[in-house]
C-alpha cells in the first residue's frame, strides 16, 4: 500500500514537471513571437537582454538572437561565479531556449503580413502577447535568464528587493532607448513595460473573482447578521488587539464574490459608519460553501 502511494506521488510529480516544462516552452515561444512581430521591428524596448539586443542591433547590425545568446552565456558565467551553481541552474534552460526561438521566428512577419506601423497598437499588442508568454514562464517557475541574473546580483550586494533591482536595470535600458530612438519610442517602451508587468501578474496570480473583508466594528452582531442572514455568506471571527489602544477586539473576516462587493461595503457603512474595514483581492478560495 505504501509502495502504491509512493508510485502515485512520483507519477503526479513527474506529470507536474512535464506540465511546467511545456508551459515554459510555450511561454518562451510566445515571447519570441511578440518580440519579432511587434517589438524589435519598431525599436520598442521591453527591457532586459532583448532590449539591449535591439539597441546593439541598431549600432552594429548584429542579429538579435546572436546578441541575446552571447549576452546570456556571458551572464550565466557571471552568475556561476557570483551567485553559485544552484541559482545558475535555474536560468540555464531559458537563457539558451529564448534566443533559439527568437532566431526561429525572426522571419515570422514574412508569413503573417501584420501591419505594425502604428506604434501605439504595436506597443499594446506586443505588451499583451509578451506579458502572456512571460506569465506562463514565471508561473512554471522558470526565467529567460539575462538581466534576471543582474537583478539577483544587485539585490544580493546592494541589499535591495528584486522588484527595485528590476526597476533599476529595466529603467536604465528604457532610458537608453530614448537616447538612440527618441523620446517617442521611450514613452511607448514604458507603456510596454507596464502592460507586460500587468498581464504577467494576471497570468501568474489569476483574475480575482472574490473579495476578502477584514472588519473591526462596535456593532459586531449586526454586521455578522447582515453577512450571514441577508447576504448568505459565512463569517470567521478572530481575536485581535489594538496596537495603539491595546484593547481586545474581534476582527470579522468574510470572503464573497466580487459582484457582491458593493452590497457588503454599503451595508457595513449603514450599520456602523465608524467601522474600520480592509478589502483585498482573493485569487483562490478552497472549501466551505
Amino acid at each position: 500500500m505504501h509502495l502504491f502511494s509512493e508510485n502515485k506521488y512520483l507519477i503526479y510529480k513527474n506529470n507536474s514537471l512535464v506540465k511546467r516544462v511545456l508551459e515554459f516552452i510555450l511561454g518562451c515561444f510566445i515571447v519570441a513571437l511578440s518580440y519579432n512581430i511587434f517589438i524589435a521591428p519598431n525599436n520598442l524596448i521591453p527591457g532586459g537582454v532583448g532590449g539591449i539586443a535591439i539597441i546593439l542591433n541598431r549600432l552594429f547590425n548584429i542579429d538579435y538572437a546572436i546578441i541575446i545568446f552571447t549576452l546570456n552565456i556571458f551572464l550565466l558565467l557571471i552568475s556561476l561565479i557570483i551567485l553559485g551553481k544552484n541559482k545558475t541552474k535555474a536560468t540555464i534552460f531559458g537563457s539558451i531556449l529564448f534566443p533559439i526561438f527568437v532566431r526561429i521566428t525572426e522571419n515570422i512577419n514574412v508569413w503573417l503580413q501584420i501591419d505594425t506601423s502604428n506604434l501605439l497598437l504595436s506597443a499594446i499588442s506586443g505588451g499583451i502577447i509578451y506579458g502572456l508568454g512571460a506569465g506562463l514562464i514565471f508561473r512554471a517557475g522558470f526565467t529567460t535568464g539575462g538581466t534576471d541574473i543582474i537583478n539577483q546580483i544587485i539585490s544580493k550586494y546592494f541589499k535591495t528587493t528584486l522588484g527595485k533591482s528590476m526597476l533599476l536595470s529595466d529603467g536604465l535600458i528604457v532610458l537608453l532607448s530614448g537616447v538612440f530612438f527618441g523620446i517617442n519610442h521611450m514613452m511607448y517602451s514604458i507603456l510596454i513595460l507596464y502592460i507586460i508587468s500587468f498581464i504577467s501578474d494576471k497570468i501568474v496570480l489569476g483574475i480575482s473573482d472574490s473579495k476578502m473583508f477584514l472588519i473591526v466594528t462596535d456593532k459586531e452582531k449586526e454586521v455578522k447578521d447582515y453577512i450571514i442572514k441577508k447576504m448568505g455568506h459565512g463569517v470567521t471571527v478572530f481575536r485581535g488587539k489594538g496596537g495603539y489602544t491595546r484593547e481586545n477586539e474581534n476582527v470579522l473576516m468574510a470572503v464573497l464574490p466580487t459582484k457582491n462587493y458593493y452590497l457588503l461595503r454599503d451595508g457595513i457603512r449603514k450599520i456602523d459608519k465608524n467601522a474600520f474595514y480592509i478589502i483585498t483581492d482573493t485569487y483562490e478560495v478552497f472549501g466551505g460553501e
